[in-house]
């Protein structure tokens, strides 16, 4: 499987997850992410998760399980030569970054979660609404699924990876193991991640909540940036 990823220049590195439908570019380098790092003397690394951006896109279910995911990033770190790394996960990306932190916990130091929730979004999608909105354009069911897969689709994305993902993440948890320091981030106006101020408080995990900010919009937001590295410090 072909994981493509960038790394920038620097030291103390910090691993940056994309969410669905997305890519590393489009999540951290035009949101300021990498630049952000960069200013801090941090070294960004930025995969592609597969199915997503320049990465193989296998159309299997069981290639998108979340251990198959964070495998994929376990194997990133590997040619790198780095054993442990700080972690930022973003939507989709952050129930990723949770089952790397389950699969290697030692390669993790610390973990902020952006943009997820206790109840993974998929969970609450029908998964034949999906495919009918992916293979023939039917709007008649649940408007999230469109405009989470829409902007996708019409930017040329493999709808048949696309679908495979939505099958193999849902279901996916947020567990971390005990021991690893978790910041949970979240847009004021963004509904995605319900309930994550109540995981946070009860795991005493550190919480921001971004006034006014939705789950398209949160991630450029200047606050989230600073706490995020400001807890990775």
């Amino acid at each position: 499987m072909r994981v493509a990823f960038e790394a920038t220049l620097g030291e103390r590195p910090v691993l940056l997850v994309h969410g669905f439908a997305s890519t590393a570019a489009l999540t951290w380098n035009d949101s300021g992410w990498v630049r952000a790092l960069a200013e801090g003397v941090r070294c960004a690394i930025t995969p592609d998760l597969r199915g997503h951006g320049r990465s193989d896109q296998p159309h299997r279910a069981a290639d998108y399980a979340p251990r198959q995911l964070a495998a994929d990033l376990v194997a990133v770190l590997d040619s790198l030569d780095l054993e442990q790394v700080d972690v930022i996960g973003y939507s989709m990306g952050s129930r990723v970054v949770a089952a790397l932190a389950r699969l290697a916990p030692e390669r993790v130091r610390r973990l902020v979660l952006g943009g997820a929730g206790p109840v993974e979004l998929f969970d609450t999608w029908d998964l034949d609404a999906v495919n009918r909105f992916v293979m023939s354009g039917d709007r008649s069911a649940d408007p999230s699924i469109a405009a989470v897969l829409g902007p996708a689709i019409a930017a040329g994305a493999d709808r048949e990876a696309l679908l495979a993902c939505v099958q193999g993440v849902a279901g996916c948890t947020l567990d971390v193991p005990a021991g690893i320091p978790q910041l949970f981030v979240a847009g004021g106006s963004d509904s995605i991640p319900a309930g994550v101020a109540a995981l946070a408080a009860e795991r005493g995990a550190q919480y921001l909540e971004l006034p006014g900010r939705t789950h398209f919009n949160a991630l450029t937001a200047p606050e989230f940036k600073q706490a995020a590295l400001q807890f990775l410090a």
